[in-house]
């Protein structure tokens, strides 16, 4: 219980040091927020005032200190671009990317464990060795290169895929947003054209980042499995005659489970973070895509906004993650 105890204790510290480097981050980057608001053109008097009334001609130590307020607050600043808060601009675009890397990560687990467990089994047979090629190459390819290809074979020259976008266009906003997810929203409202529509657009970006997911976990369930086939407790269930799949799925991939499970917590996470480069090729509009168009237009509440709800959902989900395994293993509490 000391180490659970720990590992609590460590969640405002850790969320102190990261409110703490994106604040710097905003402070180090070659970008004046003033400008970003009123301009290049705007008078040095009109500059000096909003500078005053923002808070930035005091020192960094008081800055953060009022940073720290407002976030406390639940104030994130309002976005140059959208002239909204940046709050409700998360609360728009966020669900969009959790749909998107929760069907990636479901694509992961469906493909990647029976994957990984298969390749252990026939460890050296030509199985292993195409799932292993099949996995590096899913490491190998940067996720914007995949995402191109998957647009010009699946959508400009099969035809097979809608292209960019979330909807087509005929049935944006005519979906009522009772969560988030679009695909869910539509089956809430039974409008079916909606429906499918929204699975047809959510279907290549999900692939390109379900590619990437089966990788890394078919080699991670691999590993582990080789690692449970040549234990003891195998070879004696295999010695009182049991069948292959009851030794594999009954007795071996159990003992794997509490490890898998930070390894899916981890591959979720990872999916939160590189959803960036991938709703930019396909134009998802999600939080990564908010938070790339906010970059490129100085929109520096907004940046930091973003990466600040991306980081601490990594943090929340490893900090899951190491609660899971303590709990469902005791020998680690």
């Amino acid at each position: 219980m000391r180490a659970f105890g720990a590992v609590l204790l460590s969640v405002p510290v850790t969320l102190f040091g990261l409110v703490l480097v994106t604040f710097l981050i905003g402070r180090v980057m070659p970008i004046d927020p003033i400008i970003a608001i009123l301009g290049d053109h705007a008078r040095e008097d009109v500059v000096a005032k909003l500078r005053l009334e923002l808070g930035l001609d005091r020192s960094l130590p008081v800055q953060f200190v009022l940073y720290l307020g407002r976030l406390l607050h639940g104030d994130l600043g309002n976005s140059v671009m959208t002239s909204h808060s940046v709050v409700a601009d998360i609360g728009q675009f966020f669900p969009a990317t959790l749909e998107l890397a929760t069907v990636a990560i479901i694509i992961g687990v469906v493909v990647g464990v029976p994957l990984g467990v298969l390749a252990a089994v026939r460890q050296g047979s030509r199985t292993d060795h195409a799932i292993r090629v099949f996995c590096l190459a899913g490491h190998s390819i940067p996720v914007f290169v995949l995402g191109l290809l998957s647009l010009l074979v699946f959508y400009a020259k099969l035809g097979w895929a809608p292209g960019t976008g979330r909807i087509d266009v005929a049935f944006e906003g005519m979906v009522p947003s009772v969560t988030g997810f679009l695909t869910v929203d539509a089956l809430l409202a039974q409008d079916w054209d909606s429906f499918w529509s929204a699975v047809g657009h959510l279907m290549q970006p999900a692939g390109v980042l379900g590619y990437f997911s089966v990788a890394y976990i078919a080699r991670m369930t691999r590993a582990f499995m080789l690692d449970a086939l040549g234990e003891e407790y195998v070879t004696t269930a295999r010695a009182k005659g049991l069948s292959p799949l009851r030794v594999i799925w009954r007795h071996a991939f159990p003992n794997i489970l509490v490890r898998l499970i930070t390894v899916l917590a981890l591959s979720y996470a990872g999916l939160l973070e590189g959803a960036v480069v991938t709703e930019t090729v396909f134009s998802w509009p999600g939080l990564g895509q908010y938070l790339t168009v906010s970059l490129l237009n100085a929109d520096m509440n907004a940046v930091l906004g973003a990466t600040l709800v991306i980081g601490m959902s990594y943090m929340g989900l490893n900090l899951l993650a190491d609660l899971a395994y303590r709990l469902m293993d005791p020998r680690v509490l």
